[in-house]
């Protein structure tokens, strides 16, 4: 299909489609960011928000989904109704790109948004992620919002995923619509196209579906652990004082920054790692990740290289000679490794969303592994690149800023 070109009307209609927690309020913000530093206009309306401001907590009871509820219906159709009234104003005065930010489930609402939009350019995109870890991770961060404030988590994810089961029901996927995208919101991949008119900014809108997104990310590696010391590898060794004091010092240097998302692996020192950082941090949403377990040595783990040359020196060479490939027995290699180091850390995404700061503490071969997605190093150099215990890298990559700098939290004398 040949690229859509634009057109001299500068007007867009944004429609997000999706189940809840699918990832549509962070795409919506990526939107907004990427237009506006091309120098559009544009302004996201958000459901939930003004249902929000309504109703409040009355709004977090699942009957206020239930597409058989006449007045729970009756009073989300005038939200969306404000909603899309407010947004075409907006493109009727100064705006160049609306965005609705809703679930839009329903064949009907988006019609009703067409007969609103008047015959104003539409382009709907479908967020699409079925990932069951993924959606029970997104739940847990859901009982946060305000309208959930006066009830305990567990009854907040209960009634949410209730609330979700109402949308399902009525959920019907893009396919009659005349302009529409599908997206993997997890990978960031175009699973389908279908566009049958001119979309004004279009090649604009679709570089930053399929583009990377990081605010701030900190990538940290665990402090030293008594396997470091002894040149040890695998295993789950906890922190030395060192590595206490490595843990201190992160949090010292962190105690002003934004960090509303800790993500660890499933290994103690991992964990021991972020401790210290709740301390100035206590609203942070600490998160662990198995997928950012370290890099499993199988019948190696807990030996050390020249153990290995010892007793297993078939091992020892095969590994030498193509570190990047090679699969320690019973165990894992970088390859092998690639995929679900990838898989957690768009989890990890996912679930900062356009959060300011995300802190990851990994691990040695895991941070290599992220590390790769931007410096597109070559497979055979991934096993090399350098991860220290007292510096962390802060890399920014969004549709109009890339940064990516090696920062010192420790001074050298510790």
């Amino acid at each position: 299909m040949s690229l859509v070109q634009e057109t001299p009307r500068n007007q867009l209609c944004i429609v997000l489609v999706g189940l809840p927690a699918r990832g549509k309020s962070t795409l919506a913000l990526r939107l907004r960011d990427g237009l506006e530093a091309e120098g559009l206009a544009v302004r996201i309306f958000n459901n939930g928000n003004l249902r929000r401001t309504h109703y409040g907590e009355r709004s977090s009871e699942p009957w206020f989904y239930d597409p058989h509820n006449a007045e729970g219906c009756r009073v989300r159709e005038h939200l969306s109704l404000l909603n899309m009234r407010a947004a075409r104003e907006y493109l009727d005065s100064e705006g160049n790109v609306a965005i609705l930010d809703a679930t839009n489930a329903s064949r009907e609402r988006r019609r009703l948004v067409e007969r609103e939009m008047g015959g104003r350019p539409i382009l709907y995109i479908e967020c699409i992620n079925d990932d069951p870890d993924l959606l029970a991770a997104s739940i847990q961060r859901k009982t946060r919002l305000p309208e959930f404030a006066g009830i305990s988590r567990d009854e907040a994810a209960k009634r949410f995923t209730q609330r979700i089961e109402y949308y399902r029901s009525i959920y019907v996927p893009l396919e009659e619509e005349d302009n529409f995208v599908r997206l993997d919101s997890l990978w960031n991949r175009i699973m389908a196209e279908n566009l049958r008119r001119d979309i004004p900014n279009y090649v604009r809108v679709r570089d930053i579906l399929v583009s990377d997104w990081v605010n701030n990310l900190y990538l940290v590696r665990h402090g030293e652990t008594y396997f470091n010391q002894e040149g040890r590898i695998g295993g789950d060794s906890p922190l030395t004082l060192k590595g206490q004091a490595q843990a201190r010092a992160l949090a010292d240097h962190f105690r002003n920054k934004a960090i509303p998302y800790i993500f660890t692996s499933g290994r103690l020192r991992s964990e021991q790692t972020a401790l210290p950082l709740l301390v100035d941090h206590p609203e942070s949403i600490v998160m662990t990740m198995p997928e950012l377990d370290e890099i499993d040595g199988g019948l190696c783990s807990g030996m050390t290289y020249a153990e290995i040359r010892e007793k297993y020196p078939e091992v020892y060479a095969a590994r030498a000679k193509d570190k990047y490939n090679y699969c320690y027995p019973e165990g894992e290699g970088y390859a092998s490794m690639r995929d679900r180091v990838g898989r957690g850390f768009r989890k990890a995404l996912f679930l900062s969303g356009a959060a300011p700061g995300t802190l990851i503490i990994g691990h040695q071969a895991v941070n290599r592994m992220i590390l790769a997605f931007f410096l597109y190093r070559q497979t055979v150099d991934v096993p090399y690149i350098y991860v220290p215990q007292d510096k962390y890298y802060h890399i920014v990559a969004t549709h109009h800023k890339k940064l990516f700098e090696l920062v010192r939290f420790m001074g050298p004398e510790i």
